[in-house]
């Protein structure tokens, strides 16, 4: 007896796939690669998918040129990376600065940050949902590679009635990115370096708007021209300002209407 079970056809699924093998084949034809440069891919692409390491792959060397194909021309506050480091269930701070949950004793320079968040038409959004994450003073993020309780530099918070906000946390630094795996034979294979600036995830979610994922970077940072991701936007920069027993920086940031 034949099977009659269907399965409905994905058309985007088939769009993309399609679109894919097009631009493969026109990649294949202009890199003119041999069986072996092909067969040694398949045996790295096969040891990044057993190593775990595909999403930091992606995030790293592909992440931001999707980015860019989107929202380069669009008005509202650039995207940038979600990186590898993100998770789920950060603790609610409250208060003007609320404090990034941390430790009582939590190594670094004290930073306070502030900003406001409207739309691009210009409203302010008021309770608008902001996620905070970011490495500590060794360069480690909670939850993967520090030592740290889970969910160390990550809180979540709403914005005021004007649509402004202001925390406390401390400085983030520059990192390597892991290169022990296979990323990081891509990486040396390329002679590129595995470093990124400072930089600080933060996510805004206002319903109506679209979810805006991005970082926040600090000027003189040796590392903001030569990202190994690739992440740095001129307009996601802001100043560090010397308040004596901390570092004060701020900027705004813009949602787009969900369409």
């Amino acid at each position: 007896m034949a099977n009659t079970t269907e399965t409905a056809v994905n058309n985007r699924v088939v769009e993309v796939y399609d679109l894919f093998v097009k631009h493969m084949q026109e990649f294949l034809a202009e890199a003119n690669l041999n069986h072996e440069e092909y067969t040694n891919f398949v045996n790295w692409a096969d040891r990044l998918g057993r190593s775990g390491e595909i999403p930091l792959y992606l995030d790293v060397f592909v992440e931001t040129y999707v980015l860019e194909a989107k929202y380069k021309d669009l008005p509202g506050t650039e995207p940038s990376l979600l990186g590898p480091y993100w998770t789920e269930g950060s603790p609610l701070v409250e208060g003007k600065p609320a404090k990034i949950n941390m430790r009582d004793d939590e190594p670094g320079e004290k930073l306070r940050f502030k900003g406001n968040v409207s739309d691009v038409n210009g409203k302010k959004l008021a309770n608008t949902k902001v996620e905070w994450w970011q490495d500590d003073a060794s360069g480690y993020y909670s939850n993967f590679d520090s030592d740290a309780p889970d969910f160390n530099l990550r809180s979540h918070f709403y914005t005021d009635e004007n649509g402004d906000f202001e925390v406390e946390s401390i400085l983030p630094i520059p990192y390597s990115i892991p290169t022990d795996g296979p990323t990081g034979e891509f990486t040396r294979a390329a002679g590129y370096h595995s470093f990124r600036p400072a930089h600080i995830h933060m996510k805004f979610e206002h319903e109506g708007y679209e979810t805006l994922i991005t970082q926040v970077f600090f000027e003189g940072d040796e590392w903001l021209e030569t990202d190994v991701a690739r992440g740095v936007r001129q307009s996601l920069m802001t100043r560090l300002e010397d308040k004596g027993d901390y570092k004060e920086a701020e900027l705004n940031f813009v949602l787009r209407f969900d369409n």
